[in-house]
């Protein structure tokens, strides 16, 4: 299994609105692109969060790294740019993929 994970650094005075735009419309909007199986989310605590900004990590699982780059040459831009632009200055975003051993 591949673990493709967003790790985001959101500023406290969005991080409510941030939250209900990814759970009602982003992850399923990454879901809806049939290239991962499900997905879970955490707010990071230790390290601890700076006074103005919480760490979340989104981790979505796929089969294959073939389903993976599919997704990544076909969807991933454009679902990072909407990201980016619904909270331009607010966010900041760090990935990477893991293969379970």
């Amino acid at each position: 299994m591949i673990i493709y994970s967003v790790t985001i650094y959101i500023k406290k005075d969005v991080e409510a609105d941030w939250l209900e735009w990814m759970k009602k419309i982003h992850i399923h909007d990454v879901l809806d692109t049939g290239h991962f199986n499900s997905f879970k989310i955490f707010r990071v605590v230790v390290p601890s969060n700076t006074l103005d900004e919480t760490t979340y990590c989104i981790q979505y699982d796929c089969k294959s790294m073939k389903d993976y780059s599919v997704y990544l040459e076909t969807h991933a831009s454009r679902l990072q740019k909407e990201h980016t632009l619904k909270f331009q200055n607010k966010v900041k975003a760090a990935r990477s993929v893991m293969e379970e051993i």
